[in-house]
């Protein structure tokens, strides 16, 4: 009996290590290119992942020039909310966090750097305006919120500029770095070295690669979701959360290029539809692509008023096929449908500009369309009638009867009533020369006038 309970406490504690060493897993999470609305979406879905598998530790690797605000602020917002400490790692070698990066790295419970990396030149980018400077720059006292560093000239530029500057000296503030930098990071577009920022308590550490970093923050405790928690990270089993197919899906149809060929080509193709009704492809096939685009400028920053250009310049360009107003509807069409594309997405943020070249490749197959269906129909109409009514006149018959005043004669193989102001015998030929109502003025042949 002893010797089978000394047994079974030798298997438990045997056991025993396995089960109370078991680490929770570290989920990484990797941003790799512009900030926008797809990376929001992989960075949700990644922190629900992580809570699915119970991480202890999310690691939010970036390389990223920057990108749109909006998607910015919702990944900050995850951040803050999420119950899982999340380390923000710059990486690898030559990677950047730049603009927004700065900002989500700011966020971040934990701030490392790999080496030969940077991060910084957080001001904003104007849409559609400038970032000059004011000639004499504001200074206050060294080390004062909203004071230190030039202004921008234009009052919309100056509030963008300081809201961003405390947005991101707020989150310095609550993670405990370098809320001065910060700042200047806004206003001066200043950026540092990995060595540097980890100096100026930019950053908390830097690390060679992902298994470093979670053994450099093995032991350290932080406060997320309310709660004290201590990482236990060295040698954790690692869980990277790839994009799946809808994150893919999203970052093509929101790159902005690909959302205005969608929107421009499925127009084209529904025009072309009601052209030429029951086709059925063009139809199926440009309904779809316009609300893909659609759906995809619904995530952007669209200028609403460049889009109303757009597709008030394509139905002037439409319009001059149908109305003669010789040129003027369809090159105030074009003018109308560049100049829309040109203000269509309402951003310089980096990887979200539409390309001049895509604009004017687009103006111009709507141009060439324009000119190539109106050049058409100008043919056609310069081409002889060759049915209805107008067609008659001038075609040859031969009488079937002999009459006089009116007989019987066949045209365009055809018995027709005709009248004739002399006396006419069967298989006489005769021209048509009137039509009133369904009888023919006839003349014979010899002395028709009108040519054939």
């Amino acid at each position: 009996m002893l010797r089978t309970l000394l047994l079974a406490i030798g298997l438990a504690l045997s056991g025993a290590p396995s089960a109370l060493g078991a680490q929770a897993p570290v989920a990484v999470l990797t941003i790799d290119g512009p900030i926008g609305p797809a990376t929001a979406d992989y960075v949700r879905r990644g922190f629900e992942h992580a809570r699915r598998i119970g991480a202890q530790l999310i690691v939010l690797e970036m390389d990223t020039p920057g990108g749109l605000d909006a998607s910015m602020r919702e990944i900050i917002k995850d951040i803050l909310a999420s119950p899982i400490p999340v380390a923000g790692y710059v990486a690898p070698r030559g990677a950047r966090a730049a603009s927004a990066g700065t900002y989500i790295l700011y966020a971040c419970h934990f701030a490392a750097m790999a080496p030969a990396t940077n991060l910084g030149a957080a001001t904003p980018i104007s849409i559609g305006g400038s970032n000059e400077e004011a000639p004499a720059p504001q200074k206050g006292k060294a080390g004062k919120p909203g004071t230190a560093g030039p202004l921008p000239r234009s009052t919309e530029m100056r509030k963008v500029v300081q809201d961003a500057a405390a947005y991101l000296r707020g989150l310095a503030q609550l993670r405990g770095r370098n809320a001065e930098w910060a700042e200047r990071a806004v206003r001066e577009a200043v950026s540092l070295s990995a060595e540097e920022a980890l100096r100026m308590h930019v950053i908390d550490l830097t690390a060679n690669d992902v298994p470093e970093l979670l053994a450099k923050l093995d032991g350290r405790s932080v406060r997320a979701g309310g709660e004290l928690r201590t990482l236990h990270t060295a040698g954790a089993p690692v869980v990277d959360f790839a994009p799946g197919w809808r994150t893919e899906l999203l970052g093509v149809i929101t790159n902005p290029t690909v959302a205005y060929a969608l929107l421009v080509l499925g127009i084209y193709a529904l025009l072309f539809e009601f052209a030429h009704p029951g086709l059925l492809l063009p139809g199926v096939a440009g309904a779809i692509a316009v609300l893909l685009g659609m759906y995809a400028l619904h995530l952007l920053p669209v200028n609403y008023a460049g889009l109303a250009l757009m597709l008030l310049g394509i139905a002037f360009m439409v319009a001059e096929v149908f109305v003669p107003a010789f040129g003027s509807l369809g090159i105030g069409g074009l003018i109308a449908f560049v100049v829309g594309s040109m203000m269509l997405i309402d951003t310089e943020a980096p990887g979200f500009q539409l390309p001049l070249a895509i604009v004017l490749g687009a103006a111009g197959g709507g141009a060439l369309l324009l000119f190539g269906v109106a050049g058409m129909a100008l043919r056609a109409r310069r081409r002889p009638v060759v049915s209805g009514r107008e067609e008659l006149i001038g075609a040859a018959g031969e009488v079937l009867e002999d009459f006089t005043g009116e007989g019987w004669a066949r045209v365009h193989s055809e018995n027709w009533r005709v009248r004739s102001p002399q006396p006419l015998k069967a298989g006489a030929r005769v021209r048509v020369t009137a039509i009133q109502g369904l009888v023919l003025d006839v003349v014979p042949d010899s002395a028709f006038k009108g040519g054939s």
